[in-house]
């Protein structure tokens, strides 16, 4: 095939997992199994769990692959959805040798200079990176993330093979021809890209860290600057509990209503008012901390999201939790893009089921997250394709629900998105009334009541005479009028051109002394004007490729 070593080899690796997980019928198309000259070993489609476990074994860029896929509801089953967002970004440390001089060499100092502590065993070990705790010379303890050596070799490798499969299955498989697998992989090396650079992960938390500023049981570390680069972040040290540890003996002493009232309440302000969302909340990433305030870590994963998309999402949350199928519908029509196989009467018929179904549930048990994740998988079902956006705060949501479900089973989540999305709102109209703002407001009603009195006396003076008109452009009309005109031009030309003909060849046939080559002077001065006519004729009919 043409192909280096390491891509062959790599590409045999993914053919397995195809095979074992029901695309044997697109190996055998795609002419791998020959390539490879070995036999692909074939079972049964494998279950959601050996899905999961097989992209582990695929490396750290398959696992981030396994994350984003779990956000894409319309492309897997929910079993596999569930199983993935199960993956575990956890892996063996690299080397304290290899860490300390990837530090070095990006800080531009010595260990023992640029810490008074360093502690050589890290306190996580991720696919991309791993963190250690550490302590300034000023006595601040931090927690620095440093990125693994050549990490970046080996997803540059892995996305030039994933963009070869995907380019395949688009063209010759139903699924590529449907969801555009290929959209799908470059969004996952924008995703990764970001990830990669420390630097906007150190804005992230800036950024986050000054938009929750108002909640007190909120935590955000803040990084600091000095010591970080693209491949090494360096951020406050927040002590905690990832919540999948919390004990239930701990819960009782902790506000859990509390706490999550105001996650929510945050996460509201974040889709609806900043525009800027904290996309990864699940509970590994949410820290219970010693005082009982939540902290939330890692922010490699963010969403950023226009004005028109934060009003329709509050549409769609709002006609969720009031089950208004037909506004729920009706938004999610308009925030995807329906394909080819878009059918409209099975989407209308599915989202209503959904709905209804999610209302028979106590409050307690319904997760908005879920209905959402659920309404992003029957898009995909019936034709529907999903902006990113909404499968990122799907999956958002969706690890908002289960720390709800961690710190407190009974909270209402349709109550607090009632309670929050219209103080969120409130906010931001308050803070949009700034006084430039205000004062072209003003500005604009003033040069309209100043205009009122004239514009009505016109239109009542055009009411009485009979004079007042409407105008309508259904159509961009001045194009279509100058063809016709052009088209009425021509056709008189040629009537012109035929009577100029038909006129010389009557008059040739007239006795005259004035001729011209034998002929009649008029017939042939008629015959003359025809020609030229015809001929300038012909050139603009030419001209315009009519």
């Amino acid at each position: 095939m043409g192909l280096r070593p390491e891509l062959m080899l790599r590409y045999a690796q993914i053919a397995r997992v195809l095979a074992r997980h029901g695309g044997h019928d697109l190996v055998e198309t795609s002419g791998l199994k020959a390539a490879l000259g070995e036999p692909v070993d074939v079972g049964d489609d494998g279950s959601a769990a050996e899905l999961a476990a097989d992209l582990e074994g695929l490396g750290p860029t398959f696992v981030k692959l396994g994350q984003l896929l779990a956000t894409r509801a319309d492309l897997l089953p929910a079993a596999h959805i569930e199983a993935l967002a199960r993956l575990q970004d956890d892996v063996e440390p690299v080397d304290v040798a290899s860490i300390r001089a990837t530090i070095e060499d990006e800080l531009g100092g010595r260990i023992s200079n640029l810490f008074s502590e360093f502690d050589d065993q890290p306190l996580a070990s991720a696919s991309l990176g791993q963190v250690h705790r550490a302590r300034m010379r000023d006595g601040r303890e931090v927690a620095v993330k440093v990125q693994r050596p050549d990490i970046r070799e080996v997803i540059a490798r892995d996305l030039e093979v994933l963009h070869g499969v995907a380019g395949f299955l688009d063209a010759h498989s139903e699924i590529g021809e449907r969801f555009h697998l290929d959209e799908v992989v470059d969004e996952f090396e924008r995703s990764l890209t970001r990830e990669l650079d420390y630097r906007r992960e150190a804005v992230s938390l800036q950024e986050l860290a000054d938009n929750l500023a108002g909640f007190d049981r909120l935590v955000v570390p803040a990084h600091v600057p000095d010591l970080t680069t693209a491949r090494v972040l360096t951020m406050e040290y927040v002590a905690g509990r990832k919540l999948t540890e919390v004990s239930g003996l701990t819960r009782l002493d902790i506000d859990g209503d509390a706490l999550v009232d105001e996650l929510f309440q945050a996460y509201l302000k974040q889709m609806l008012s900043d525009g800027f969302v904290h996309a990864d909340p699940h509970p590994g990433n949410v820290l219970l901390t010693p005082d009982h305030r939540i902290a939330l870590i890692d922010l490699g994963m963010v969403v950023r999201l226009e004005r028109v998309t934060r009003e329709r999402l509050l549409r769609l949350l709002l006609a969720v939790a009031d089950g208004d199928v037909t506004e729920a519908t009706d938004i999610a029509l308009v925030m995807g893009s329906p394909t080819s196989y878009f059918d409209e009467v099975a989407f209308r018929r599915d989202v209503a089921a959904l709905i209804g179904d999610y209302h028979d549930l106590p409050p307690e048990h319904t997760q908005v997250g879920r209905i959402l994740t659920e309404i992003t998988r029957i898009s995909g079902q019936d034709g529907v394709r999903p902006p990113t956006e909404l499968t990122l705060l799907a999956r958002t949501l969706l690890a908002l629900d289960q720390v709800a479900t961690a710190l407190a089973p009974d909270f209402d989540v349709d109550d607090a998105i009632r309670r929050h999305a219209s103080k969120v709102l409130r906010g931001t109209m308050v803070e949009q009334l700034t006084p430039s703002l205000m004062l072209r407001g003003l500005l604009d009603s003033k040069e309209f009541v100043e205009h009122l009195p004239g514009r009505a006396n016109t239109i009542m003076q055009s009411l009485a005479d009979g004079t007042l008109r409407f105008r309508v452009d259904a159509v961009d009309a001045e194009p279509l009028i100058a063809s016709i005109q052009r088209l009425a031009n021509r056709v008189v030309a040629g009537l012109v051109l035929a009577a100029l003909i038909v006129g010389a060849a009557m008059l040739a046939r007239v006795e005259t002394q004035a001729t011209i080559f034998g002929y009649p002077a008029l017939a042939f001065a008629f015959f003359a004007v025809a020609s030229l006519l015809g001929l300038w004729l012909v050139v603009t009919i030419l001209r315009s490729n009519e």
